[in-house]
């Protein structure tokens, strides 16, 4: 059996070489072999035709002869020895001899070397022996510098205990070293300080976590042993993570035995930690430090201090810049094994089947540098193993000393403390750094080795170059991590095509974000808005519109006609008691007896009254009835007794008063003069007022009782009506206008800081669409409820008062349309439908049924089976099938007719070949 050693890459290299065996072995594969074959046996016969002196076809056949019997025949056994699993040998039949050769003996060689050197390296007495956890076989480079940085990492995992232990220090700990009860001096230089933390102060409390999850306090030396108690479960948690992460080749319980001598050979050698430290001390002893840490931090946020939050801020910043680099160059030196040169080998010996091919087409010396570059390709990665052992002794002995400096106290000793862990965990990584870009000179000086050294020399000369660049730009990132706070520029002026002036100055305010703009020079301030931007928008606008004019214009005609109907009425009451007066005149003046002087006041104004009225009629030609009326329903809208304050209103109201009264009304109105009209109106006012006329012109009491009852009822309706219409007028007069001048006021509330989240739906959900845009506009102008009509449906008012509301009410419930009987309509509708009937439709008689349907499908019928036969015959001719998946694949084989073409094509030559060389042995 074959041997070939792999670095963490067995499972790749069996599968590799399972499918070089298989690929061998396929039928596929002996054609290509074939068809090559023949191109190479063509190609030396034209040169042989050409050159018979130079022997192209011999040398071609002896070619052919010893890559098939030594390279592709001959099949062997190869075992895959995993170095680094620790797993069982990966056997591997029937691989062909070559592949097996070369990598067998490559591999043997590297190993070789590398064992020699690691196990010098083991044995070398003082402090220039490594460990056997720490050699490069084993797990690679630098494992000393990864386990140190990782168990600086560890934190622990289970939430309720850590959130307890930043508790504990916060309200237990950090008060015992204020107040002198632990020494700062012996605390921070300890190697273990949670053994220190044992005995806090009892009249001080801290938050303790139950089974159930539950919160409550305790005093600090009860928390102190509850946190012990679950202390070594953490430990054990965090342990077997460390062990799976730092050796993923391992299975799980070899992983978890192999972890504790690693991280204890690691501390060691370091002089990090004392030989009496287990690895429990030390996973505690970096987890301790990590939570003291983690409590300064969260402090600062519990009790409010944007001071201490901002140095945190800073300070993590920075060493995050500055260590970047370092990690980058830290992967570099942890992967390159088994990730670089596990790659390049494994393509390598997956490329030999086509290098046997290549093989084919070549002869005599052309195929020996063929072979022999293939065979340098797996030399050179050979080589790798032992530089990268001889790297690895050399970079962790300097880091021994490194870290065995950054770990020292001042006293003398060392130790894992908190004074040192910062600077043993930023020397870990800058350590791995330097080691990761040496690594990358690896292949180089290997490649020159194999060139017997030609370019060893520029090599390294090109890697110390390369190395002062990430030097440089490592500085630069621990640079950036500064953190800078508070800075003013004042009085800037740049003179250039864009010029900003001295005098004036800008500032944002703290609360509402607004930037303000000012001059220096005259005081004048201009404000810019925190708002919005970007391409949606939703404004909201507010101008007069043609049809708000036309509604305000509405609105007055319905106000008119309703002050008309109202002064109408007033006016009909009013006549109805100028008529009765003066029939109680008339009948007075026949009688004998005596009059008081309040009847003989009404007598005169009637008797005033009666003869304007009189001599109207005559000019008009209307009765003496309908002249008292239009004059008294007039009084109120003519202009007489207009208020100074509201003259213009109730010019306006007059006007649009004026303009519904009928021509007859106008007439009369025009054959008046306003004296006249002031006696109307004195005695129409006098009449709502003084009830004494209304029992001077009554028969009786009851009579006097209604009058006035009907006459106090439309004088309030007038008197509303007459308000409705004045505010309606003044307002149609003002939307007039506004809507002549043109006035708009918009508001753009996407761009309002408040509606932030509306402004990104808007941009996110329905934004690069025609098609979007216009769902969201339907959806918005969903939302947007209709307005409030002003006006009924027939133009009259919407009722201004309660009591109007009342009337109308009662007059709706009593409309039939408006207050139907559901109950009866419901129990009608019930009752046709059941006397309705019905039920499915039957063709009439005589009626036949259409022989379409049936014709059609025959027809389809009919081409349905014709396709189906002539897909049998296709597939049939064609020697298709169809495969289990479902896809179509055909039996004929066009390697197999290339063969065969070939085949025919030959047999003449070779027939011609024979002859020829018959002839030349009878010569």
């Amino acid at each position: 059996m074959w041997e070939i050693y792999a670095y963490q890459n067995a499972d790749s290299l069996f599968g590799v070489f399972n499918a070089a065996a298989a690929i061998h072995s396929s039928n596929d594969y002996a054609s290509a072999v074939a068809a090559v074959a023949f191109c190479g046996f063509v190609a030396a016969l034209i040169a042989y035709a050409f050159a018979p002196e130079k022997l192209q076809g011999w040398k071609w056949l002896g070619s052919v002869v010893l890559v098939f019997g030594i390279l592709i025949v001959p099949k062997v056994t190869v075992g895959v020895v995993d170095k680094t699993g620790g797993s069982a040998v990966k056997v591997v039949d029937n691989v062909p001899f070559g592949v097996a050769l070369l990598g067998s003996l490559t591999s043997t060689i590297g190993h070789t070397l590398t064992g020699l050197f690691e196990t010098a390296f083991q044995v070398i007495p003082g402090a220039g022996a490594l460990p056997a956890e720490l050699s490069y076989q084993r797990n690679g480079l630098m494992f000393g510098n990864r386990l140190i940085r990782e168990t600086g990492n560890v934190v622990f995992q289970d939430p309720g205990f850590r959130t307890d232990l930043v508790n504990f220090i916060h309200n237990c700990t950090t008060y015992d070293l204020a107040d002198g009860t632990l020494d700062l001096a012996a605390f921070s230089a300890s190697d273990d300080v949670w053994p220190l933390m044992g005995s806090p102060n009892p009249a001080r409390f801290s938050t303790l976590t139950g089974a159930g999850g539950t919160v409550g306090v305790d005093t600090c030396p009860n928390v102190y042993l509850s946190l012990n108690g679950r202390l070594p479960a953490q430990l054990q948690r965090i342990q077997g993570r460390l062990a799976f992460q730092l050796n993923p080749t391992l299975p799980g319980t070899a992983a978890a035995a192999a972890i504790a001598g690693q991280i204890q050979q690691a501390y060691l050698k370091n002089d990090i930690a004392n030989a009496s430290a287990t690895t429990a001390d030390i996973i505690r002893q970096n987890a301790m430090l990590n939570a003291l840490k983690d409590t300064g931090n969260i402090v600062g946020q519990k009790v409010n201090d944007p001071a201490a939050m901002v140095l945190a801020v800073g300070r993590a910043q920075a060493v995050a810049q500055m260590n970047a680099s370092w990690l980058n160059y830290g992967k570099v030196a942890e992967q390159a094994l088994p990730v670089f040169r596990n790659v390049i080998e494994a393509v390598t010996y997956a490329l030999f089947p086509l290098f046997v091919l290549l093989l084919l087409l070549t002869s005599g010396r052309e195929t020996m540098l063929a072979f022999k570059g293939y065979a340098a390709i797996l030399i050179w990665i050979q080589l790798w193993p032992p530089l990268y052992a001889i790297l690895n002794y050399m970079a962790s002995i300097y880091a021994a000393y490194d870290l065995a400096a950054a770990a020292d106290l001042g006293t003398g000793g060392k130790a894992l403390a908190l004074q040192t862990a910062s600077v043993i965990y930023t020397r870990a990584l800058s350590g791995e750094a330097i080691v990761g870009y040496l690594a990358i000179s690896i292949p180089l000086i290997a490649w020159a080795a194999l060139k017997r050294m030609e370019n060893f020399g520029t090599a390294l000369v090109g890697g110390l170059s390369g190395l002062q660049a990430m030097l440089s730009g490592s500085t630069s990132a621990s640079t950036v991590g500064n953190t800078s706070l508070g800075n003013v520029s004042m009085d800037q002026m740049q003179l250039a095509p864009n010029r900003t002036s001295a005098f004036m100055g800008s500032w944002q305010h703290d609360l509402t974000g607004n930037t303000f703009t000012s001059n220096a020079l005259t005081g004048r301030t201009a404000v810019s808005l925190l708002r919005n931007q970007g391409f949606a928008s939703r404004v909201v606008s507010m101008r007069v519109s043609e049809q708000e004019v036309q509604d305000a214009s509405r609105q007055v005609d319905a106000a008119r006609s309703e002050a008309v109907a109202a002064s109408s009425e007033r006016s009909a009451v009013l006549a109805e008691a100028f008529t009765k007066g003066i029939a109680k005149l008339r009948s007075s003046r026949n009688s004998t007896g005596t009059t008081s002087s309040g009847f003989e006041q009404f007598g005169e104004t009637v008797n005033r009254l009666d003869q304007i009225s009189k001599s109207v009629a005559d000019t008009t030609g209307l009765t003496q009835s309908q002249v008292a009326r239009i004059a008294l329903g007039a009084t109120g809208h003519v202009g007489i007794n207009t208020p100074i304050a509201g003259l213009g209103a109730n010019a306006s109201g007059d006007k649009s008063y004026l303009s519904g009264l009928s021509a007859a009304e106008q007439k009369v109105l025009a054959s008046m003069n306003s004296e006249q009209l002031a006696e109307f109106k004195q005695f129409g006012d006098r009449v709502s007022r003084d009830r004494s006329f209304i029992s001077m012109v009554a028969s009786d009491s009851r009579e006097a009782q209604d009058l006035s009852a009907r006459l106090a009822s439309t004088s309030a309706r007038t008197e509303r009506a007459d308000a409705s219409l004045n505010e309606r007028s003044a307002f149609a007069e003002r939307v007039s206008t506004a809507y002549e001048r043109g006035e708009t006021i918009s508001i753009d509330i996407a761009q309002d800081p408040h509606n932030l989240a509306m402004f990104t739906r808007y941009a996110d959900q329905y934004g690069g669409s025609s098609a979007s845009a216009r769902v969201l506009m339907e959806a918005e102008l969903a939302r947007q409820s209709l307005q409030p009509n002003r006006v009924f449906s027939d133009g009259t008012a919407v009722p201004t008062a309660f009591g109007d509301l009342s009337v109308q009410h009662l007059q709706n419930s009593g409309n039939p349309a408006l207050a139907p009987e559901i109950g009866g309509q419901h129990r009608a509708n019930q009752g046709s439908v059941r006397g309705s009937g019905g039920g499915p439709r039957t063709a009439a008689p005589g009626e036949s049924p259409s022989a379409m349907r049936s014709e059609v499908q025959a027809e389809g019928q009919r081409i349905r089976a014709s396709s189906s036969a002539d897909q049998a015959t296709f597939e049939r001719k064609a020697h298709i099938t169809k495969t289990p998946d479902g896809t179509l694949a055909s039996e004929r084989s066009l390697m197999k007719q290339s063969v065969n073409q070939v085949t025919e094509d030959a047999a003449p030559i070779v027939e011609d070949a024979k002859q020829a060389i018959k002839d030349a042995l009878k010569k």
